[in-house]
């Protein structure tokens, strides 16, 4: 594993409007879409970088991974045939500085992605960014009636630790529900 980097306040600063590689690949079962990379992620160059984000203990307590990994070991999510991208490249504080055009302009981004790799499933991490992105003001929660291209979309809370609505036991029960639809005939490409 790569040396974990903490950044300090300045190279935090610095990491604004920075972008992070997809983590992606042809065929995933599940490409992770994120709203955009927090200046944490941005500034050590990995996708849920930050200590308190809790996308990588949901994916372990959901069964996506067989042990508990870090940002820093992103890329070892391809084994495992899955991935990640974000709506929008550049990295912000927070996602609220996001306009409505980009996070569109983000999701037809994202169905071009989707186009040429075709995973099976594409998992929004963020339903309040996927209603805006894809304008689908009453969106809930899970299997959408939509689908992007020929991959299956599927809406989860949005895994940051500034997310209080969903603690990680929530957080975990539906990662595990996306988990067991892997492969399920509604999730078919």
């Amino acid at each position: 594993m790569p040396q974990p980097f903490r950044p300090d306040k300045r190279a935090l600063l610095a990491a604004a409007g920075k972008t992070i590689p997809d983590v992606i690949a042809a065929g995933l079962q599940v490409l992770f879409c994120g709203i955009n990379p927090g200046l944490y992620s941005a500034a050590i160059g990995h996708h849920f970088g930050r200590p308190g984000n809790r996308f990588w203990p949901a994916l372990h307590g959901a069964g996506f991974t067989d042990r508990l990994l870090t940002g820093f070991e992103d890329r070892e999510l391809l084994k495992t045939n899955f991935g990640i991208t974000n709506l929008v490249a550049r990295a912000t504080a927070t996602a609220e500085e996001l306009t409505t055009d980009e996070l569109r302009a983000g999701a037809r981004r994202l169905l071009g992605k989707v186009n040429r790799f075709q995973p099976q499933i594409v998992a929004i991490l963020g339903v309040g960014a996927y209603r805006t992105a894809f304008v689908q003001p009453n969106a809930t929660l899970g299997l959408q009636v939509d689908r992007m291209g020929s991959a299956a979309l599927w809406v989860l809370p949005n895994p940051s630790g500034l997310n209080a609505h969903y603690q990680l036991p929530d957080l975990v029960r539906l990662f595990r529900e996306l988990k067991e639809s892997v492969g399920r005939s509604g999730c078919r490409k």
